[in-house]
């Protein structure tokens, strides 16, 4: 019997007192779920630490997090509304992002993880709206509002939509300005903003921009992208040499 794909899944680094990971169960019961197992990622180590974590993994799951620090990725002076991440977990982030990337290991960024994936592949950035978009609709605070995904991509597929328009929920102030190739914009709200992206060049590396796992239980398009997801990180897991199983 295949083992259950196992998946990374990325936290916030609290700095206050002693430092530690923060992650909500909220990401990782869609993963159960859907048949996986999670794994959290210890903010802490260093990039041959990230690297054998990654490649002892099927799939890994940026989640939301605080703001970039855009000054230190020399995308102009940071926001003073911007609560930074941490320089060092900022820097994990950006590394394991980009290992998994060019591994073709399957890759779900959720909100702070959509722009991290943008990021990581010479994405501009939008530090904070309104502001950067004039008279825009609000989308911080849980706000519902709709998204429109674009027909025959891998996020409509992965999602069971068409041409439908999907609700969704959004907690953010830093959005995806533009993305260059191979990345392409496949979701928007009814304002132009991107929601989504995917990589055109990898068998499953897709952005949100959304919170998907709020979504809850059930039969849902959010519910069927972490199906989706997991599947891929099973395909991955297929790929890989057979390990002895424990008796």
């Amino acid at each position: 019997m295949p083992r259950p794909p196992l998946i990374a899944v990325s936290g916030l680094l609290e700095t206050k007192g002693s430092p530690s990971l923060r992650l909500h169960n909220r990401y990782v019961a869609p993963l159960l779920e859907a048949g996986a197992v999670a794994l959290a990622i210890p903010p802490l180590g260093s990039q041959d630490h990230w690297n054998a974590l990654l490649e002892r993994v099927d799939g890994l799951l940026l989640t939301g997090g605080d703001d970039f620090d855009a000054q230190r990725l020399g995308l102009g002076e940071t926001h003073p509304t911007a609560v930074i991440t941490p320089p060092e977990k900022q820097d994990q982030d950006l590394h394991m992002t980009r290992w998994a990337l060019a591994a073709d290991l399957p890759v779900l960024g959720i909100c702070y993880g959509m722009q991290l994936l943008g990021i990581a592949g010479g994405a501009s950035l939008l530090q904070h709206l309104p502001e950067d978009r004039p008279n825009a609709q609000e989308h911080s605070g849980g706000i519902q509002h709709g998204v429109r995904v674009a027909p025959g991509s891998k996020l409509a597929s992965a999602m069971g939509v068409g041409s439908q328009e999907i609700q969704v929920v959004s907690r953010h102030h830093q959005a995806i300005e533009q993305v260059p190739e191979p990345w392409v914009a496949v979701g928007w709200d009814t304002e132009g903003l991107i929601e989504a992206i995917e990589h055109s060049e990898h068998p499953f590396a897709v952005g949100v921009q959304w919170h998907p796992e709020l979504a809850g239980p059930g039969p849902s398009p959010h519910t069927e992208l972490f199906r989706s997801f997991i599947a891929a990180a099973e395909a991955h897991a297929a790929t890989k040499p057979l390990q002895a199983q424990p008796s």
